[in-house]
């Protein structure tokens, strides 16, 4: 795999960055006008409700189970399997003036007194209101003072340009990211946030090795336009980034099909961040940069005058 990926000749990444720069734009974009018409399909972890997970004998007949709370006043409630055809989860948003525990009796009670099969309550959660709004705010906030703290520290690290291609890069992923979960309606709740806040620290880390190559080359190879540096560069963390994404998406690929329906959203948001993260880390940060004008003397070191260096020497 290694040899595979060990290029002799420079790769001509930057040749294609008008191309890859529509498709950032686009993806973005319609990222941004999914979440303004769909919106994120926020789960009981930031809404506030009561969530009722119920065990079947036999597979659930979803629909069934739906007629039974329609008739018994909860039309509202969202029946949804949860892991396996037995094995279902039902949530309810609160209701002012009635206590969660009695909803979730009388819904229990319902259900055993129809005909939908015999089935095993496993557990019943309650969120107020307050705290999922709660949580909705500390956890967007958590997410943009992120994204601060590491502009200011890839700031201090490196270049200002390099810095806002890190930063832009991180944006990107978090935004596609939450487009493809609003696209397809899939919950959004507090593992899927921790997920979020690990595909910026996966793709800042990716990042900066490409951005710590690229100064370095500006250093090392002295005769070079910039577009043939950050090839040389890219070129040559090729193999690291390939062999780190294929490796973090195997894993991912077997949380998401044996870890069960718990751990779903977060490894869906994983899978897709380090995909959108691996791309943003060529194209995406590298292309900012080069866009904002970097260049090989904005990244060499500051050279520190030495005391006493502009006076004449003295004779002896």
């Amino acid at each position: 795999m290694f040899q595979l990926l060990n290029f002799k000749d420079t790769v001509q990444f930057m040749a294609f960055r008008g191309l890859f720069r529509w498709v950032s734009l686009i993806l973005v974009v319609g990222s941004i006008a999914i979440l303004s018409v769909n919106r994120l399909n926020w789960g009981l972890d930031f809404t506030g409700g009561t969530l009722v997970e119920l065990g079947f004998e036999q597979p659930a007949d979803i629909p069934a189970i739906r007629t039974v709370l329609e008739a018994n006043n909860f039309a509202d409630a969202v029946v949804q399997h949860f892991g396996s055809s037995r094995d279902v989860v039902i949530r309810m948003t609160p209701r002012d003036g009635i206590d969660a525990a009695k909803v979730a009796d009388d819904l229990v009670a319902g259900l055993r007194a129809s005909d939908v099969g015999t089935f095993e309550l496993h557990r019943i959660d309650f969120i107020g209101p307050t705290i999922g709004a709660e949580l909705r705010e500390t956890g967007g906030l958590a997410t943009l003072v992120a994204l601060l703290c590491i502009l200011a520290y890839v700031t201090m690290r490196f270049e200002w340009r390099l810095a806002l291609g890190a930063v832009a890069a991180l944006a990107h992923d978090v935004i596609i990211t939450l487009g493809v979960f609003s696209l397809f309606k899939l919950e959004f709740d507090t593992t899927v946030l921790a997920a979020i806040l690990a595909v910026i620290g996966y793709s800042l880390n990716d990042t900066i090795v490409v951005m710590d190559r690229i100064r370095e080359n500006f250093r090392k190879v002295r005769k070079g336009e910039v577009e043939e540096i950050i090839n040389i560069s890219l070129t040559q963390t090729m193999s690291r980034t390939v062999i780190t994404s294929l490796t973090t998406l195997l894993v991912l690929i077997a949380l998401f099909y044996l870890g069960g329906a718990s751990i779903h959203g977060f490894a869906t948001a994983l899978l897709c961040g380090v995909l959108v993260g691996t791309y943003s880390s060529i194209y995406v940060a590298s292309t900012i940069a080069m866009g904002l004008g970097i260049s090989r003397e904005d990244l060499m070191p500051t050279e520190v005058e030495k005391e006493g260096a502009d006076q004449d020497p003295m004779m002896m």
